[in-house]
């Protein structure tokens, strides 16, 4: 993917991504033009940024059960992983801060070269936000709950971060509704994919 690398590169040689560069620390994405399933997060956590694996963390643990996928199906080629930030914006008074703005800019360019894309799953409120915009319901919650009204497009879900244990808990129509109909989707679109390769 030549326009993947050249992309990239702009993405390194942005100056306001000069102090990653300077550290080595390349934007943090997982694409192929083959994949089937698109992941818009938040942004990488310190522990992602140490391995610059994407979901290398709790909340990838936590992510992946939701899918209902293990690790390999998780990092192949069908799954496609575009945070609304590229690299850890740093630590708040609250958890990390949020994704810089300007960075979804490359959103688009990058969206446009992966053709097979039958599924976009947009995790948390950044990825609602900025995917769903004036679409989206009052609430996160609420855009969470009305989820099939998304869909076959989109598949809005609260982020797996363990700081949202606390609102899993209050709504356990969450795991209880919400993930066996992401699980239920996501092998559809996994076993066509090997039903059609095989």
């Amino acid at each position: 993917m030549e326009k993947l690398e050249e992309i990239i590169e702009k993405v390194k040689n942005d100056p306001r991504n000069a102090d990653y560069t300077k550290r080595g620390i390349p934007p943090i994405v997982q694409m192929s033009e083959n994949a089937k399933i698109l992941i818009v997060g938040q942004a990488p956590g310190r522990k992602v940024e140490e391995t610059l694996i994407p979901f290398n963390d709790a909340s990838g643990v936590t992510l992946r059960k939701w899918l209902g996928i293990d690790d390999k199906t998780f990092y192949s080629d069908q799954i496609a992983i575009l945070p609304m930030d590229f690299y850890y914006p740093g630590k708040g008074k609250s958890g990390d801060l949020p994704p810089r703005k300007f960075m979804a800019a490359y959103h688009d360019e990058l969206r446009a070269l992966m053709p097979n894309i039958e599924l976009t799953i947009l995790v948390g409120k950044y990825a609602v936000d900025h995917t769903l915009k004036k679409d989206k319901e009052p609430t996160l919650t609420e855009t969470v709950r009305q989820y099939a009204r998304y869909l076959p497009t989109y598949f809005p879900i609260v982020h797996p971060s363990p700081l949202n244990f606390g609102w899993r808990k209050k709504n356990p129509w969450f795991e209880q509704e919400v993930v066996p109909a992401l699980q239920k989707r996501v092998k559809e679109i996994l076993d066509n994919k090997k039903t059609a390769g095989s």
